[in-house]
């Protein structure tokens, strides 16, 4: 007998289910033959063996992939919110979901392929022969996992950590629901757009009856698959100040700066439950910015507002990107050379108390619509919907965004060009070992 997937798909070969797609092509007339299926079988493997391991990023290890990992060009980044109502049912699709994320990182389909045409596909084929290009899901739990509208809806209220607050309302917010919130938040990242879509189509398609989208945001990073800071839709290089050096395989970070210890900056410590240990708190803003009153902006104010130099990345009154920031520099007059209000200076450490965050950003573009700017000379119309998804991982978000951010939100130069209109917070477990799910021991603890 034949064993068959969880949506009623047959589990048979993937050269059963080519050979029988090509059939049906070929009787409606659109060329494909069975024996070209046969040919090319063995390039659309979904056996992670014959998959180039430099393109494979590992999902199961002691921290989740995706956070330290070298960035990868394109972003998808999902928020559900569960429609299940027992933990149990939770619990169950986080082992789908973990099962399917380690396949399609592999370069594979997310459930093995039938060959059953009359029934729903278990994973959309989209994807198929593209490989896993650097592909990484990144798993995180909202608040509102733990206790929603006062009740705690899993029994898992006990267990949420100290550091997990929630955000406050900063200075200038102005969110929207179809933005903000939900329960459960996936990030795909891999160098290619439709790997990460597609990653997130099946987990969708999976969750089922269990969890439906919130919101989702699709994004995109220049430079990331050189080695170089990757510049933000504005011109400027973003994530120069990171402390934490990513990970690239196979060779060393590209940078000499002193960098920071992980531990110290993402992962979360014996502070936090054990399933939490090794975890890291994400935060992720979407921050629309004004592109159209940017760009009649004069260069020279636009580096006063950053701090930096625009085309060489060095901070004001330097020569190199990564150089020392030197924040009581002052020119002939006496003035600072980086202002007090630029944005550099309000995220440098020393200004936060030591306060540090990894960011992992990705510019966003989703076309034009109708819109109103901020500030003077508040033209409205069609106006760019454009900006960044401005993502950060830290140990304890307390410590880290949320005592960077509150200053930078009054008095930071840029907020006359940005709005921040979607907001969420997540903790995303330790890694996933051998035989074990996401977040498996949240639901284990007594």
């Amino acid at each position: 007998m034949t064993k068959k997937t969880k949506t009623g798909c047959p589990l048979s070969s993937r050269r059963d289910f080519l050979a029988a797609a090509g059939s049906l092509a070929g009787a409606v007339g659109v060329g494909f033959r069975a024996d070209t299926a046969e040919a090319r079988e063995p390039n659309a493997s979904d056996s992670p063996r014959e998959q180039p391991q430099s393109l494979i990023e590992p999902f199961r290890g002691e921290h989740q992939s995706g956070i330290l990992t070298k960035p990868q060009s394109h972003l998808y980044f999902a928020v559900f919110d569960l429609t299940a109502t027992k933990a149990g049912d939770v619990e169950g699709l986080l082992r789908t979901w973990t099962d399917a994320a380690a396949r399609i990182t592999a370069g594979e389909t997310a459930v093995p392929l039938g060959s059953d045409l009359t029934v729903a596909a278990g994973d959309s084929g989209d994807a198929l022969g593209l490989g896993p290009a650097r592909l990484t899901l990144t798993f995180g739990f909202a608040p509102s996992l733990f206790t929603k509208d006062g009740k705690n809806r899993y029994g898992l209220a006990a267990k949420r950590p100290a550091a997990f607050v929630d955000l406050p309302a900063f200075n200038g917010d102005q969110l929207v629901e179809t933005h903000t919130g939900g329960d459960l938040c996936v990030q795909a990242c891999a160098d290619d757009p439709q790997v990460a879509f597609h990653a997130v189509r099946q987990l969708a398609h999976l969750a089922y009856g269990l969890a439906q989208f919130r919101w989702a945001q699709a994004g995109f990073l220049s430079g990331a698959t050189d080695g170089t800071t990757p510049r933000n839709l504005m011109g400027f290089k973003d994530g120069t100040q990171n402390p934490v050096a990513p990970t690239p395989q196979g060779r060393e970070p590209n940078t000499t700066r002193p960098m920071l210890a992980a531990k110290d900056v993402i992962w979360a410590g014996d502070e936090a439950p054990l399933w939490m240990r090794g975890g890291s708190y994400l935060v992720a803003r979407r921050v629309r910015i004004s592109l159209e009153h940017w760009d009649r902006s004069e260069i020279d104010f636009q580096e006063q507002v950053v701090g930096r130099h625009k085309y060489s990345g060095a901070p004001l009154g330097g020569k190199e990107e990564f150089e020392p920031i030197n924040l009581s520099a002052t020119d002939k007059d006496g003035n600072l050379v980086i202002p007090q209000t630029a944005h550099v200076r309000l995220a440098a450490a020393a200004s936060t108390g030591g306060a540090q965050i990894l960011r992992r950003s990705y510019s966003y573009n989703d076309g034009v619509t109708f819109l109103a700017e901020r500030w003077p000379p508040w033209r409205q119309g069609m106006l760019y919907d454009a900006g960044l998804l401005f993502m950060a991982y830290q140990r304890d978000p307390r410590t880290g965004f949320i005592k960077i951010f509150d200053t930078m939100s009054k008095i930071d130069a840029l907020n006359q060009f940005t709005t921040h209109i979607g907001s969420g917070l997540f903790a995303c477990p330790r890694g996933v070992g051998e035989g074990e799910f996401i977040g498996q021991a949240l639901f284990e603890e007594g």
